[in-house]
């Protein structure tokens, strides 16, 4: 049965979130009683068939918000659009990201640009344009980094670059807008298989299974229960980096 959403439910935005992990975290949100801001780039019919799933269950609980993320002024034109929906931000997830390999003596300035705007300069932006409502909410941003932000990816340098700025982002807006807005970050490990079977050869992905402790890969529902962990319950835990990966760090 259809209910109505109550006009004082916190609200969550999560960039990159038709899809995949993106789309993961908005229904976990949205069945803790979020309203949820869903954006997206190209994927539109899945950010509104993901939208019309949740105001199915709850009317008027779910919005979709589409825009190109690649420059500071389309991070303000997203920022604008989100409080205009509901006039309120309680939680960003900056979780949009580019993801490609650029092998040394391949590396082009549109990679640089590509890599770096979705990963690092963007959620900058969004952060700096949303930090007054989430200010007045006390509420919080949780950044999607990756574990070779630290221990690096070969054929990967400038996305690897690009999420190390995410991390350090995080500390520091953790630093700076203490104690009103709280910013931590997750790490994920090996949780979806890239999409295209060419990016990745079955012999590397046993390799990489060979080396998390848990033996198997991740799934989304993880990185989506650690970000509501983060938002509803860890209010004590600000500049934090949770790794989700299976134990994998251990294996070097």
């Amino acid at each position: 049965m259809t209910t109505s959403q109550p006009s004082d439910s916190p609200v969550v935005l999560v960039t990159g979130a038709a899809r995949r992990i993106g789309a993961e975290i908005v229904r976990h949100f949205h069945a803790r009683g979020y309203r949820v801001l869903i954006h997206c780039r190209h994927s539109l019919n899945e950010a509104r068939a993901l939208a019309e799933a949740c105001n199915h269950s709850r009317s008027g609980s779910a919005a979709v918000l589409q825009q190109d993320l690649s420059s500071a002024e389309d991070a303000k034109k997203l920022a604008a659009q989100a409080l205009n929906t509901w006039q309120r931000l309680d939680v960003l997830i900056n979780n949009a990201s580019a993801f490609f390999p650029t092998p040394v003596g391949q590396i082009t300035q549109v990679h640089w640009d590509a890599l770096m705007d979705s990963n690092a300069k963007v959620p900058l932006f969004l952060s700096q344009a949303l930090a007054p409502a989430l200010q007045a909410s006390q509420g919080c941003i949780i950044n999607i980094t990756d574990i070779h932000a630290e221990a690096g990816l070969s054929a990967h340098t400038p996305y690897t670059m690009a999420k190390a700025a995410l991390l350090a982002m995080t500390r520091s807006l953790a630093r700076e807008l203490a104690p009103d807005i709280r910013v931590n970050a997750i790490a994920p490990g090996a949780i979806l298989w890239p999409e295209s079977a060419e990016d990745i050869s079955s012999e590397s992905q046993q390799a990489i299974l060979h080396g998390i402790p848990m033996a198997t890969l991740g799934h989304p529902s993880h990185i989506a229960a650690t970000a509501c962990f983060l938002a509803t319950q860890a209010t004590y835990v600000t500049g934090e980096i949770i790794r989700v990966d299976g134990g994998r760090r251990l294996t070097g």
